[in-house]
Order: C-alpha cells, then sequence, then structure tokens
C-alpha cells in the first residue's frame, strides 16, 4: 500500500498520546480567546473609524454643523473629589450643580449629541441633577481615574455619528461657551485641538474620531488623553482662550466670603 493511501486511510497513523491532545486543545481554546479578543477590538475600532456596522450601517446620518462636522459634546463627572470632600457633580456653584454648568456650556456651543459620564454616587446625579436631553452612562472604575471614564465616554459616542467629541471636565466651571466655540472652529474627524491658557494646555480639548481609539489604548490614571496628545504633539492645533475662560479645577472647597 503506497504513504499516499495509507495517509488518506489513517493506517499508517499511530495513535497520539492523550497528553498531546490535551495540549493542543488547550493551544485552540487559548487561540479562539485571542480570536474573539482581536475580533472584538477591530470592530470596536472600525466604530470608532466611522465605518457602518450592522444596523448602523442603514442609520441615516445626522444634521450637521455649518462647517459640515458634526461635534459632540463629552462631560467627565465620575470623579469622588476626594480632595474636595465629596463628589464634584453634585457641588453647587453660583446657583447650579457643577454637572449642570457643565452640560449648559457644551450645549451652548452647539455640542450634539451630550454624553455625560457619571461614577462616584452615580445614583444621586441621575436622581438630582437637571441635565435635559443627555446620554448618562456609569463607569464603574470610576476610582482607577479619569482615564477610565474617557474610554467609557468615547464608547458611547462611538454609537453616534459624531465626528469628533469635546472633552469638558466637570469641575472647570470658569470654562465657557465661547472658550468652546474656538475650539469647535477646528474640528474634523483627523483633528486634534485644545485651548491654551497662557503657555498651559488646558481644557475643552477636542478629539477627532480618527483618533478616539489611539486615545482610549494609551489614557491610564488620571492623565485622560495628555499622552496620546505628547504623542502627537505636532499635530495639535492651539486655540488661546484666557481671553474669555479660566480652566482653573475646583481641586478644594472655596473659602467662604466674609
Amino acid at each position: 500500500m503506497s504513504s499516499r493511501h495509507s495517509r488518506r486511510t489513517g493506517a499508517a497513523t499511530p495513535p497520539r498520546p492523550a497528553s498531546a491532545c490535551r495540549s493542543t486543545s488547550s493551544e485552540s481554546a487559548a487561540y479562539a480567546r485571542r480570536y474573539r479578543a482581536d475580533a472584538r477590538w477591530i470592530l470596536r475600532a472600525a466604530e470608532w473609524a466611522g465605518y457602518p456596522q450592522g444596523a448602523e450601517a442603514t442609520r441615516s446620518p445626522r444634521s450637521k454643523e455649518p462647517n459640515g462636522v458634526s461635534v459632540a459634546g463629552l462631560v467627565l463627572a465620575a470623579g469622588g473629589g476626594r480632595r474636595y470632600g465629596g463628589p464634584k457633580a453634585l457641588v453647587r456653584h453660583e446657583g447650579s450643580l457643577l454637572v449642570e454648568r457643565a452640560v449648559s456650556t457644551v450645549r451652548d456651543a452647539g455640542c450634539a449629541p451630550i454624553v455625560v459620564v457619571v461614577g462616584a454616587a452615580a445614583a444621586e446625579v441621575r436622581a438630582t441633577a437637571r441635565l435635559g436631553d443627555v446620554t448618562i452612562v456609569e463607569n464603574e472604575g470610576w476610582k482607577s481615574g479619569m482615564a477610565s471614564s474617557l474610554r467609557v465616554g468615547l464608547g458611547a459616542l462611538a454609537g453616534t455619528d459624531a465626528d469628533a467629541a469635546a472633552v469638558l471636565l466637570v469641575d472647570t466651571p470658569g470654562v465657557t461657551a465661547e472658550a468652546v466655540r474656538r475650539v469647535l472652529a477646528k474640528s474634523g474627524r483627523d483633528a486634534l485641538v485644545a485651548a491654551t491658557y497662557g503657555q498651559r494646555r488646558g481644557h475643552p480639548v477636542l478629539l477627532g474620531r480618527d483618533h478616539w481609539a489611539g486615545v482610549a489604548t494609551l489614557a491610564s490614571g488620571d492623565i485622560g488623553a495628555r499622552a496620546y496628545l505628547t504623542a502627537r504633539a505636532g499635530s495639535v492645533q492651539t486655540v488661546p482662550c484666557e481671553d474669555v475662560a479660566d480652566d482653573t479645577d475646583m481641586d478644594v472647597p472655596e473659602a467662604p466670603h466674609t
């Protein structure tokens, strides 16, 4: 009998040891897990890049801003305010909660849709804050820092038609709608834009959709998009805003007026 015929019938193939079978099975399972993880990441990256997925392929596009770009507002309001003494989202400042003020700022600047990321005291924020037509998403890992909230927020925006996201921190009540509008004027799917105050970069920060996956990958701890912006410093456009806004964050309670 020829060796070719033996291979076809299996007559010349000795039985494989059980240990080899178990090893092959284990390797196959590990490969399958890696494949599924890679597939999920590729699909999410495709969403962030704007390629239609499933039902998204038949969805009608959103109306655009005058410059042809749709910019979403992303308010990060999940922190526990350890140094402040409580969640800053619920701090009342000049007649409104900080989270209400931040939402009004991006809304008045023309951002839509608006996503608010909550975490600490999430239920109280939902019940107390008057935010209007926004999408509230919860970051269960808020204790790990701002980066996790940024990832959650960009993930929520992946299902929208937004071409870019204007990111605003909840504890910067001095940022005005005019500052956001200045940043939005340079928006685009491939844009990276930051407001500046003197020689310092600050918020709002605009992230074009083409950068969302990269930002989410490099974000860590409390530095948010800083690592990604630093790595692409040559591509970041800056917009002076010190004459119309102040992005100083409220780390501690304001001293009582006397």
